[in-house]
């Protein structure tokens, strides 16, 4: 792949912290520009699933993670130039960071940080800064975030949540005259287009969107799209450099059913790009709506969620929690991630403390109960259809559940000695699910078993 197809126009939009109304300016920037025609490639930093979910209300294009620690420089690049180029070509890349441009894995160094992917990316900062309780302090605080790694210096600022023009003025001439940092316009302070949120983050598009409307109307009016393409289309070109991925496998191998609905649908959009690469075609259906999962599934993908959101729902459908339990006792692959473990259980508690029935392939049952949320770089105990025994994986945690009783073969075992919560399970060790979700970019081997796992199962039933 030349220069030349990289030499995609882009920007990172990022922050002093959480809460600074990043998805919301991106948002607005992403609806600005594809409101001008322009093909916008959403990126997300981080292991989040609800942010993009905003991303591809704005564009009209799914958003893909970009996380510097799950994903070694060279795959988080591949993945960046396969997201802009040939049949997914962007005219500009928005990457909406995550927590503090430094925030990352520790104290010492910006490892996982939106500030790592920006270098990674060659992409030029945009910092977000929320006004509304400050004026010209904006200005030290904008100077502290320049100051503080002169490598990465900013190219310019937004204000969000500011009062009036009157207030934005105020600082912007505070910054301008005490840093000379750009300050590329404002968005006012307007409860309408807050993004509620939940216990694992924001409130999906799907469930409550932003007004893109209204919000596009008033990027317009206080935003300069001219300077933010001009400092995108600034953005050197990406390096040439091999694509450490294994190149796309020749016709359909097996057919994986992923779930995906209201109560299904955290996935990182590169995983299921990564099945099709490897050779499955994927037939979504709804554990909540349908009777049944696809006639001619080989595998069965299980994402997470919001499972005790729709615990009723999913309890109610009797028919589909039979027919998990069916596919998962013939033996064929059944993979599930943490709202997928809850499902696989025989019961979920939800936190009024009522007790729903679920699939029943794993015994025990999840119980709302405390936070748990961080990387995970694990070792695979045993053999399963996603990794081999010895394999290490890296992943994310972030559920407000616990799996309680059963006797479960643990699926890995934590860096730091500790075993995870789930299991390899099933007639045939068959079954994996676990509460830590699976970036198969860490590792090109995972979607490629997955899928020969698939193919495995069928020829040794007969089928294909």
């Amino acid at each position: 792949m030349s220069e030349l197809e990289t030499n995609v126009p882009r920007i990172v939009l990022a922050a002093a912290g959480t809460g600074e109304g990043k998805t919301t300016v991106a948002a607005a920037v992403m609806a600005l520009l594809a409101d001008r025609g322009l093909r916008v490639a959403p990126f997300k930093v981080g292991p989040d699933y609800l942010d993009p979910t905003h991303h591809r209300a704005a564009t009209g294009r799914p958003s893909r993670n970009l996380d510097a620690w799950l994903l070694p420089p060279d795959v988080l690049r591949a993945l960046f130039r396969r997201a802009v180029t040939g049949a997914n070509a962007a005219d500009v890349a928005v990457v909406e960071g995550m927590m503090g441009l430094f925030d990352g894995k520790s104290a010492a160094d910006d490892e996982g940080s939106t500030a790592a992917v920006a270098k990674l990316l060659g992409a030029p900062v945009i910092l977000v800064l929320d006004v509304w309780t400050m004026a010209r302090t904006a200005a030290a605080v904008v100077h502290g975030m320049t100051s503080f790694d002169p490598a990465l210096p900013l190219a310019g600022v937004v204000l969000n949540r500011a009062a009036g023009r009157s207030h934005f003025e105020l600082c912007r001439d505070a910054i301008a005259s005490a840093t000379g940092v750009p300050v590329l316009g404002w968005l006012q302070a307007d409860a309408a287009l807050a993004v509620p949120e939940r216990h694992l983050g924001l409130v999906a598009a799907g469930e409550r969107g932003m007004d893109l409307a209204r919000l596009a109307e008033r990027a317009r009016e206080t935003i300069d799209a001219d300077a933010l393409l001009r400092i995108a289309r600034a953005a050197p070109p990406l390096p040439a450099s091999p694509d450490p991925l294994p190149p796309p496998a020749d016709g359909v191998r097996a057919v994986i059913a992923v779930a995906r609905d209201a109560a299904f649908d955290f996935y990182y959009e590169d995983n299921l790009d990564l099945l099709r690469a490897a050779g499955a075609e994927l037939r979504f259906f709804s554990p909540l709506a349908d009777a049944r999962i696809p006639i001619d599934a080989d595998a069965l993908y299980l994402g997470g969620g919001y499972p005790e959101l729709h615990a009723a729902a999913l309890a109610a459908n009797g028919e589909m929690r039979d027919a998990v339990r069916r596919f998962a006792s013939s033996g064929r692959p059944v993979y599930a991630e943490c709202g997928g473990l809850m499902y696989l259980c025989e019961a979920l508690v939800d936190e009024a403390g009522a007790r729903h029935a679920m699939a029943g392939v794993l015994r025990g049952e999840s119980r709302m109960d405390r936070l748990t949320i961080g990387y995970r770089e694990v070792v695979a105990i045993g053999d399963s259809p996603l990794a081999e025994a010895g394999w290490t994986v890296r992943g994310h945690e972030f559920h407000h559940s616990v799996r309680v009783g059963g006797s479960p073969s643990p699926a890995y075992r934590r860096m730091d000695g500790e075993e995870t919560e789930g299991e390899i399970g099933g007639p045939a060790a068959n079954v994996l699910a676990s509460y830590v979700h699976v970036h198969f970019g860490t590792d090109p081997r995972l979607a490629a078993r997955f899928v020969a796992s698939a193919v495995a199962a069928r020829d040794a039933c007969g089928g294909g």
